[in-house]
């Protein structure tokens, strides 16, 4: 419990305090109902704050085909936290814990390249990438900002880190609410300066001063449904609506950039509205620079209570890779407004399956069955986004096994034709294992070798089974664990 009651604390601080935005004085537009249109799109760019600025890092390096630079506000190296909340917390956030060094994380990432986990590493090589830490943020300590910049450098990107300034943990604006040194609701500060202006130049080159108007664009909101592998967002803690401002040259036809901004925890649309599109200036210089500014949402489920991006594995162990729930809607969207141009992708052939339905549960496994779609060879089949069958499914009906008891998986199905294209997914079902959920198990990691849930190695503690790192093997490190099948335990 003590763990969870940290991770509450932290997270807090790491994100966004509720507060609601009044429409009346906003900068940004009331949002339109709609759909993302395909843009003429030249480059593309992402940024973020805190968990999305971890985020935001991970889009960059995964699909370094697709993006041209990176803003980083307070936020650590590549895949920091390794899978593990204790490393998230006390290595990644604060630095009581060791954590990866810069080039244990740069051989991993050229390790996952290689395999075709993530891009061409050397994709980020000249890549522009802008770095921005206070002096008076204790949220994400110091050292392992410093450790993204040199994980960059490294790696042959063009890397510019205001470290000087002396802001608290926050996203800094001209029009942030708060004092440049806090750090407090909404977690947007105003240092005097601009440097979203910084940000930008560095990123995009040089740019036309932001609007000192009102907003001409229009934020679409649409439905993240469209673009959420499974199309369930909330089964991989994402919000229904996510939005896009989008200025009116860009509407007209012009040539324009793309940023994608992810914002922190706790600073979701389902619970402080507006906050960061009102207050990011943004949108000001979108309408001026022919810029699109993309603003996904995530959302609070199970493992995630402040609505944070997954950069420690809290809903999948792919999080960091292209692979990763999470990435792959984001970059469906950020593909849907024209990111990467061209697609190769074969345009899906075959409807959606009709009729999916759950025909038996037990402790471990979930049966499903469907309509034959005419046409289709085979069929594939996803567990929360996630495809499960390694071979071809070549009938109506499918048993997935291995599952964890007492547990809620989301089931969606797509037809294959002779072509070898998928064709469009089902609308996803929910199946509920029988029997009790796993018990969480909360003790020392010292414990936890003792009693047979974990073993040690080289001074750390692994989850047996599953192989997790759970943090130092001692009696103070402590660390909450489930065991899925037996002798199968993961963090909970």
């Amino acid at each position: 419990m003590k763990i969870r009651k940290f991770l509450v604390a932290a997270l807090a601080a790491v994100g966004i305090a509720a507060t609601t935005v009044g429409g009346a004085t906003a900068a940004v537009p009331a949002p339109t109902t709609g759909s993302l249109q395909r843009y003429d799109i030249s480059s593309t760019y992402v940024s973020g704050l805190s968990s999305g600025g971890f985020m935001a890092n991970q889009m960059h390096v995964a699909y370094s085909d697709v993006f041209d630079g990176a803003g980083i506000f307070s936020a650590g190296p590549y895949d920091c936290a390794q899978n593990n909340l204790n490393t998230a917390l006390y290595g990644c956030m604060d630095t009581f814990m060791a954590r990866k060094t810069p080039a244990q994380l740069e051989q991993l990432t050229r390790d996952r390249a290689a395999a075709g986990k993530l891009d061409p590493v050397a994709n980020l090589s000249g890549d522009k990438v802008w770095l921005f830490h206070g002096t008076n943020d204790s949220t994400v300590k110091a050292p392992v900002n410093d450790d993204l910049a040199t994980y960059y450098r490294d790696l042959g990107s063009n890397v510019v880190y205001n470290n000087t300034s002396a802001s608290g943990h926050a996203w800094v604006s001209p029009i942030g609410p708060n004092s440049c040194t806090s750090t407090s609701s909404p977690y947007v500060n105003n240092c005097g300066g601009d440097p979203v202006k910084d940000m930008l130049t560095h990123l995009l080159g040089s740019v036309n001063p932001a609007s000192s108007s009102a907003l001409t664009g229009k934020l679409v909101q649409f439905d993240q449904s469209t673009y959420t592998p499974g199309g369930s967002p909330s089964a991989i803690s994402m919000g229904n609506e996510g939005f896009a401002y989008v200025p009116q040259s860009c509407q007209s036809g012009a040539s324009c950039k793309l940023m994608v901004t992810l914002h922190g925890c706790y600073q979701y649309f389902g619970l402080v509205g507006n906050a960061l599109m009102d207050k990011a200036y943004l949108n000001e210089y979108a309408d001026t620079n022919n810029l699109i500014v993309l603003y996904p949402q995530a959302t609070t489920m199970t493992g995630n209570p402040r609505g944070c991006w997954d950069w420690w594995g809290y809903k999948s162990a792919d999080y960091a890779q292209k692979s990763g729930p999470q990435m792959t809607a984001v970059m469906n969207m950020a593909k849907a407004l024209g990111a990467g141009g061209a697609t190769t992708t074969p345009t899906p052939t075959l409807p959606a399956p009709a009729g999916l339905t759950v025909t038996g549960t037990t402790d471990t496994t979930a049966s499903l069955s469907w309509a034959p779609v005419p046409g289709a060879v085979s069929y594939d089949v996803y567990r929360n986004g996630t495809k499960v069958n390694g071979a071809p499914v070549t009938s109506a009906g499918y048993t997935d096994s291995g599952l964890a008891a007492g547990t809620t998986y989301g089931y969606a199905v797509a037809a294959v034709d002779t072509a070898g294209t998928t064709g469009t997914r089902s609308a996803a079902v929910d199946a509920t294992t029988t029997g009790a959920a796993a018990v969480c198990v909360t003790a020392s990691n010292y414990a936890h070798t003792t009693a047979g849930r974990a073993h040690q190695s080289g001074g750390y503690t692994y989850a047996n089974g599953s192989d997790q790192n759970l943090g130092l093997w001692n009696v103070f490190a402590t660390s909450t664990i489930k065991q899925t099948s037996p002798g199968y335990w993961v963090t909970c």
